[in-house]
């Protein structure tokens, strides 16, 4: 699993010009379900995202508190297009995402995870598979790109 966070002030999704959710100052979440990835993965990117520091602390120490820290907010919503491969010609290749059914399983996992560990009434979603309009206000900015599972090996030992 793949992931973009952004630390915003705010963040919101519309979808076919209705709200869907909205947020204050938070982390809004783009979450992305790749072949191979487990429900272990899921979780284990869920609990990265409530721990990530991304805001200083009140005496100044630079990035010491979590969105849990701060009583803050979590937007997660499900974007395919993380994985895309560009490597050949002009047109993004999305052979690296998972499709239907199954990443939608894996991606509820996800954000039922990060609620679990949470506050549920604090994290909000979009809707899967649908074209949402996002709008956010970040705040830094800061963006910062997690994963687990296959494609975060790497991150996943260093963790």
């Amino acid at each position: 699993m793949k992931a973009i966070l952004q630390r915003v002030l705010s963040a919101s999704v519309t979808v076919d010009k209705q709200p869907i959710s909205s947020i204050g100052k938070g982390i809004l979440v783009f979450a992305a379900v790749a072949p191979g990835d487990t429900e272990i993965d899921a979780e284990h990117l869920a609990s990265k995202v409530l721990k990530m520091r991304l805001w200083d602390d009140e005496q100044g120490g630079r990035w010491k508190q979590s969105v849990q820290d701060i009583s803050g907010e979590v937007l997660c919503v499900s974007q395919f297009t993380l994985l895309a491969s560009t490597k050949k010609g002009s047109k993004p290749d999305f052979h690296g995402a998972l499709g239907g059914d199954q990443a939608k399983k894996l991606y509820e996992v996800f954000f039922s995870k990060v609620q679990e560990g949470y506050k549920p009434e604090r994290v909000k979603d979009g809707v899967f598979q649908a074209m949402m309009e996002v709008a956010l206000v970040n705040d830094g900015p800061v963006t910062l790109e997690m994963s687990a599972g296959p494609s975060g090996e790497n991150e996943r030992s260093a963790s």
